[in-house]
């Protein structure tokens, strides 16, 4: 699943493709929007929210609206210049086109896709924690949801955007074993709540604004990560073998040594 800075990234080339631009032409390929034609219509901007993209438009009678979408674990957007060939994904999992004359932005299987008032944008993203790379990012309210919960596991917690927004599975893992926390001890049971919270924020904060994520500081392939993708590696700590198990409904990587279970 994309991760918060992913997201973040995606908002920054739509926003460089769209921003400011009066939109030509639309192609909605979803049945809720199938009706629905943009032309006419300004970007004023896109922005993220934790994992979810808002694209802030005007209509011709100076209206706001928002398009919302949701990447999950296999949604993208691409912005192509016009007559560029579209080669990120195959053409059936188009589910909608932006047209400017500076710029194409093709959506490719978007999820709740939806156009809304803008001022209506708490209804679909109002359920959030705070945004780890947002301007109003609250480490102290993260804490106190993460704590409001004192016997889920920390590894769900981190992953539950009503806590904090943005934590993906990746970033779970990394944050997890730089702080030598079993991914099963109980929210009550991790020492230092405020510190994971806050190196989530800067492991993020340190990949916004690039494609690779690294949690290592090394960029080139196979060394970015400490456990996340490393099943039955050594652990670059103490050499023990990765572990990869279920959690949820996710997959989880660390280390049984470096990351001892808490009661």
């Amino acid at each position: 699943m994309p991760e918060g800075d992913t997201v973040w990234n995606t908002a920054r080339v739509l926003h460089r493709a769209l921003a400011g631009a009066r939109l030509t032409g639309s192609d909605f390929r979803v049945p809720q929007l199938a009706a629905t034609d943009l032309a006419g219509w300004t970007v004023r901007e896109s922005a993220s929210r934790g994992k979810h993209l808002l694209l802030r438009l005007d209509d011709p009678g100076a209206r706001s609206w928002t398009l919302h979408s949701h990447l999950r674990m296999d949604g993208a957007w691409r912005a192509y210049a016009p007559g560029e060939r579209w080669s990120a994904r195959p053409a059936h999992l188009i589910r909608v086109v932006l047209r400017s004359s500076a710029a194409v932005a093709v959506g490719y299987h978007l999820h709740e896709l939806a156009l809304i008032p803008t001022a209506e944008e708490e209804s679909l993203v109002g359920h959030l924690g705070p945004d780890l790379l947002g301007a109003d990012w609250a480490p102290d309210e993260a804490v106190r949801r993460l704590a409001a919960h004192p016997e889920q596991s920390i590894g769900e917690a981190l992953l539950d955007q009503r806590n904090l927004a943005g934590v993906g599975n990746l970033y779970k893992c990394e944050v997890l074993f730089l702080r030598g926390v079993s991914p099963w001890t109980p929210v009550r049971a991790v020492p230092d709540l405020a510190g994971t919270v806050a190196l989530a924020q800067r492991l993020l904060a340190a990949n916004r604004g690039r494609w690779t994520q690294s949690t290592t500081g090394v960029l080139r392939r196979g060394g970015t990560s400490y456990v996340y993708g490393r099943r039955a590696q050594p652990c670059r700590r103490c050499g023990t073998a990765i572990r990869k198990e279920e959690l949820g409904e996710r997959v989880t990587y660390w280390c049984p040594v470096c990351q001892p279970e808490r009661e």
